[in-house]
């Protein structure tokens, strides 16, 4: 997962760079990597690749401003996921 959405990132938001400079645990608000629209788009790759259904008040920065936060968040969803399926 990880490295799917790093790829997004490298290949939507840097623009012909390579991403060797983008640390996973790198903020996207600070370094201006991604602006409002950018994180619409982040959502659509996520609901779509993963099947999840990200809220509105899912978007703050403690689930979406890096990789490795996108991750932990993606993954705590589909674990929810699974054990809503359970009960």
């Amino acid at each position: 997962m990880q490295h799917e959405v790093r790829q997004f990132v490298v290949e939507n938001f840097l623009f012909g760079q390579s991403g060797d400079d983008l640390a996973n645990d790198q903020s996207f608000v600070k370094s201006g990597l991604i602006d409002s629209t950018g994180v619409l788009e982040l959502v659509a790759f996520l609901e779509m690749r993963y099947g999840i259904a990200i809220e509105d008040h899912e978007l703050v920065s403690a689930n979406m401003d890096s990789v490795d936060r996108i991750v932990a968040f993606v993954e705590r969803k589909l674990h929810t996921q699974v054990n809503d399926l359970a009960s």
